[in-house]
């Protein structure tokens, strides 16, 4: 199923060059990137946080980074970020069994390869995708004897970037870009 509408046929310049290092990068065309050319601000500064969001800071490696923007992916029920999200799951050392445990296939704490700090982790990003929003103090209290301050505000902040792709993309109708089909040669 396509968007709900094409990308404009002209495309500022500005907005090129981001689009063509996007696709690139992916080795995808992005729609989402060329959806949003119809209203620069918004391509702007959704380029602008997609390029800073973290990778890799400190103790929160790209494993557990990767299990938050999965986790949300699959809470918010979006296909395209779930294709996107969980490519290349295995190099980070994620499991089968591990990703069929963040589609809610079976309890997160009963799984013995996820540390305590991905657990709660991957219930972070949970609780960061519902609605409505609720965080009990005590998990709070958890989380906050195992993270530090900027661990918590990096562990929201991609969670709540992957909220606001997955709203985007399904609010415009992007369908997947096929990054599991790769995964399936």
């Amino acid at each position: 199923m396509p968007a709900i509408f094409e990308p404009p046929v002209k495309i500022p310049w500005y907005l090129k060059g981001a689009i063509w290092f996007a696709e690139q990068t992916t080795g995808r065309m992005m729609l989402p990137a060329r959806l949003l050319a119809w209203y620069p601000k918004a391509a702007l500064a959704s380029g602008l946080m997609e390029a800073l969001v973290a990778h890799t800071d400190g103790f929160l490696d790209e494993r557990i980074l990767k299990l938050v923007r999965v986790t949300a992916s699959f809470a918010a029920a979006c296909p395209f970020c779930v294709d996107m999200n969980s490519f290349e799951y295995q190099r980070v050392g994620i499991s089968d069994f591990e990703l069929s445990v963040l589609q809610n296939q079976a309890e997160v704490e009963s799984v013995a390869t996820f540390t305590k700090r991905e657990k709660l982790a991957v219930g972070y990003a949970r609780l960061v995708s519902a609605s409505p929003l609720a965080f009990p103090s005590a998990f709070f209290d958890e989380l906050k004897a195992n993270f530090s301050e900027r661990e918590i505000v990096i562990l929201a902040a991609t969670a709540a970037q992957v909220n606001y792709w997955a709203r985007l993309i399904q609010a415009l109708g992007i369908p997947p870009a096929g990054f599991s089909d790769e995964c399936k040669r």
